[in-house]
């Protein structure tokens, strides 16, 4: 859109917002897509393409459309805005074949006219005229085109008409006093574009054929015709290109609009405007939701409910509790406590050398979610998909569904790999249990020492030799202190360390649960969460785009 926006600079520096709001109509049906119909927005995507090709072109020209009946003397008034006798004059059959050109300031509209399609054999620059000097300077920058006529027998007519229409920047229509209210213009072209009366211009020709005392009843008619329509503000003017009524009228007010340079700019936002009410209409105008924390807990809770994220935090907290007694427990009943199955690897929880194989050698061991969870997870991103939808037209809410289901067929196998990558942080003991680990073996040997010594002793007694002198502290022999003192404190120190091992290890579940729900939380962000906020910010950037093409 930034070439758009260049090409627009003219108009933009001008004060126009129009380059904005045909961007915002452009962001809008890019968000659309997928969500809205695709006819509906192949449309809008038309209007935009064709206003960003306007905006593109010489901003110095305007393109005014002289549209008609057979008969209504439409090429007439053209030859008479003109000048010249440039269109040919029929009365009873179509005359006009192709829309005929005619451009005031040649400099800039060989590319606008090229886009109008107008052939190079239809097209008339009136300064290059042999009459110069008498051609109106006032009329600069002006297009003026002879359409064919909208009645006729010839489908190529029609289709050219309509063509035209589109892309004229002001639409003059011509009517004569016989079928002014003939409905085949009314309901095709008149009524349609109601929201383009801004750009639009209704002739009453060939007035000199009706008598003075009905003229104005006649006008009045018209009028109320016209605000059936819906064009109650249209400009209404009476003429008769043979006698030259109204023409200097007609001429003044297209100057008005050319002189102006608003009239392109008009054309495009009514353009923009009607085509973001269309879209509107399907799309709701309710504000965008939001996604927060709250809305999203019960789902989180859920998936990782389903994921065994419990049970793996009550598997490292017993694990945890039973790794770190034995690294602080007495050693010979640590030595025996290996008998116990560790909880982790009852699971298959191997920690592994680093950590991060916790889960992912034997994930299966964990036990799948049951009915019950599976359905508390389906149920939990049906919730959060509706409370999203409240209040959204049915297109959005059905893209939030859609969005919210898209991918949960992924979600076991990728909460099996998340969780298993995770590095639970217990394939090693905390650093205070090396250190009475060490603690403990030294009692260890203070107790055998003390046993072998006291061995000893009874040796020598039993064999009735002299015993060595034992040395004693208060009163207490050294190798019976050793002895008791060494199994004493040590199965002290065992008692006192469960405090310390019981913190520890709800610690590390709580920060393995935090890792844990963590990485869960980044599956349901991808899978889940992800693709709602998608399509959330799909709503939001359309409804801000709509609003910025509505002006």
């Amino acid at each position: 859109m930034t070439s758009l926006l260049e090409g627009a600079k003219k108009l933009v520096t001008r004060g126009s917002d129009i380059g904005a709001r045909v961007k915002g109509l452009d962001d809008a049906v890019e968000a659309a897509r997928g969500r809205l119909d695709d006819a509906l927005l192949d449309r809008a995507a038309d209007v935009v393409t064709r206003s960003a090709e306007r905006l593109r072109l010489s901003a110095d020209h305007t393109v005014v459309a002289l549209g008609g009946a057979t008969g209504s003397g439409k090429s007439s008034t053209f030859n008479a805005l003109v000048g010249l006798e440039l269109a040919s004059v029929g009365v009873r059959r179509p005359t006009t074949s192709w829309a005929t050109a005619c451009t005031w300031g040649a400099n800039g509209a060989d590319e606008l006219l090229e886009w109008l399609g107008i052939p190079p054999r239809h097209q008339v620059v009136r300064d290059s005229m042999l009459d110069t000097g008498r051609e109106a300077k006032d009329l600069q920058g002006l297009v003026l085109l002879d359409l064919p006529d909208h009645d006729s027998t010839e489908v190529s007519h029609h289709l050219e008409v309509e063509r035209l229409v589109r892309l004229a920047d002001l639409l003059v229509w011509v009517l004569d006093p016989q079928k002014y209210a003939d409905a085949a213009i009314h309901d095709r072209f008149l009524k349609p574009m109601a929201a383009h009366k801004g750009v639009m211009m209704i002739v009453l020709n060939h007035i000199d054929e009706v008598p003075e005392a009905r003229r104005e009843s006649m006008i009045a008619d018209l009028r109320r015709l016209l605000d059936a329509d819906g064009l109650a503000v249209v400009t209404v003017v009476a003429t008769s290109a043979k006698e030259g009524i109204g023409i200097d009228e007609l001429r003044s007010a297209i100057v008005a609009r050319v002189k102006d340079k608003a009239t392109t700019r008009a054309r495009i936002g009514t353009d923009i405007a009607q085509t973001a009410a269309e879209i509107s209409q399907v799309s709701g105008q309710a504000r965008p939701p939001e996604l927060t924390e709250r809305n999203q807990s019960e789902l989180r809770e859920a998936v990782a409910d389903a994921a065994g994220v419990p049970i793996v935090v009550d598997a490292v907290h017993k694990a945890a509790m039973v790794r770190a007694r034995r690294a602080t427990g007495w050693p010979v009943t640590s030595w025996l406590s290996r008998l116990r199955p560790d909880p982790l690897k009852r699971l298959h929880l191997d920690l592994g050398s680093n950590g991060r194989e916790l889960v992912a050698s034997a994930r299966s061991s964990i036990p799948d979610a049951n009915q019950i969870q599976e359905a508390r997870v389906e149920s939990a991103v049906r919730d959060l998909s509706d409370q999203l939808s409240q209040g959204l037209s049915r297109p959005w809410a059905g893209a939030l569904r859609r969005a919210s289901t898209s991918r949960l067929d992924e979600l076991e196998d990728r909460l099996d790999r998340a969780v298993g990558g995770v590095d639970l942080g217990v394939s090693k003991p905390p650093f205070w249990t090396r250190l009475v680990r060490a603690v403990q073996w030294l009692l260890l040997l203070a107790a055998v020492a003390g046993a072998v010594w006291l061995g000893v002793l009874a040796a020598f007694s039993y064999l009735k030799l002299s015993e060595p002198t034992t040395p004693d502290a208060g009163g207490v022999p050294v190798p019976t202190l050793l002895l008791l003192g060494g199994v004493a404190v040590g199965l002290a120190l065992a008692v006192l360390c469960r405090v310390l091992v019981g913190r520890s290890a709800r610690r590390r579940a709580q920060r393995a649960g935090r890792k844990l729900r963590a990485a869960v939380d980044e599956v349901v962000d991808e899978l889940v969460v992800g693709p709602l906020e998608a399509e959330v910010q799909a709503y939001r950037t359309t409804t801000e785009g709509l609003r910025l093409a509505s002006g």
